[in-house]
């Protein structure tokens, strides 16, 4: 039989400060109106005092622990994703690690920004397939309200704060993950980055972001990721029960989701909610369709996402 990654469970943690578009207008020239339009975005998630990319990434692995009735000494690997640190080092994985009191495994972060959770995925399979370990904690997790420049109202309305994670587990049969996909092409620096960084400024540095530019590659990056990703699974469109994008904006969602012919229904929606939380968007999302039901098991699901780099990236799997 085929050893497959296996979602045994799932998690997720938000901040407690829940934050309005209302609320934000009163702190930055724009509105309701202004930001609903642009993103489909009401509200999202700010990381307050003692909140930060590990503790929420701690909590969500607890959530998705006690989902996968599994016991923290049984885990092998942590891989966390996240484009915002607590420490520049050690690894965020490593604070996750001790939180949760395991004294060894393998634990380390990846940075691939938006697209961070499934390159976290892609690699977590891999080893667990190589024979690495069997059980693994994938996370997402952001306080990209950290680096935001509150004065930029075209960035500062679209990002949010949160986490989510996945327990990963080997298994014989049909179930688990079917195929993924990865991609990067540096040559669109200059469209969605940080201004800042250890070996440049020496400070953390402020997103910014060439809104109509990244929205014209997305929509195209990811209908393509997504049909590359359907071939190798042998599957179609058709076959797909869910799909779980990144949750950058509304209406690329949409764009996507027309390329691909699935309608909306079939669509897991949460950056009305949550804005974007970069690498956290996707296993957020997860988490959400999963625990109000409408995620199955047996379920065909389509995970997607493109961020910074840029980077872009899908994985198909059967729950």
């Amino acid at each position: 039989m085929t050893i497959r990654s296996v979602v045994a469970g799932t998690g997720s943690a938000l901040p407690k400060r829940r934050v309005d578009n209302e609320e934000l207008a009163r702190q930055v020239d724009t509105s309701d109106e202004w930001i609903v339009t642009r993103s489909g975005i009401r509200s999202r998630y700010i990381a307050g005092e003692g909140e930060t990319t590990a503790s929420l990434a701690t909590e969500a692995a607890r959530r998705a622990l006690e989902d996968a009735g599994i016991q923290t000494s049984e885990i092998d690997l942590i891989v966390l994703a996240t484009a915002t640190p607590d420490q520049t080092f050690p690894s965020s994985a490593t604070k996750v690690q001790a939180a949760l009191g395991i004294d060894d495994c393998v634990a380390f972060d990846v940075h691939a920004v938006c697209t961070g959770f499934l390159y976290a995925v892609s690699v977590a399979d891999a080893m667990i397939r190589a024979g690495t370990g069997r059980t693994a904690l994938v996370i997402g997790a952001e306080t990209f309200s950290r680096i935001l420049d509150w004065e930029d109202r075209a960035t500062c309305v679209l990002f949010g704060d949160g986490a989510g994670a996945l327990v990963l587990r080997a298994e014989e049969g049909d179930r688990g993950i079917l195929a993924t996909r990865l991609h990067a092409d540096g040559r669109h620096n200059d469209l969605l980055f940080v201004d800042g960084g250890p070996s440049t400024t020496g400070t953390v540095g402020k997103v910014r972001m060439k809104g109509r530019e990244v929205f014209r590659h997305a929509v195209v990056n990811l209908a393509d990721v997504l049909g590359e990703v359907l071939s190798d699974a042998n599957m179609t469109s058709e076959d797909i029960d869910w799909l779980v994008p990144h949750q950058a904006n509304a209406r690329i969602l949409d764009a996507t989701a027309k390329k691909l012919g699935l309608p909306p229904e079939k669509v897991v929606v949460t950056v009305d909610k949550h804005a974007n939380t970069s690498a956290a968007s996707v296993p957020l999302a997860l988490d959400t369709a999963v625990k109000d039901g409408r995620i199955k098991r047996g379920d065909i699901i389509v995970l997607e996402a493109m961020g910074g780099g840029f980077t872009w990236g899908a994985a198909v799997l059967r729950y």
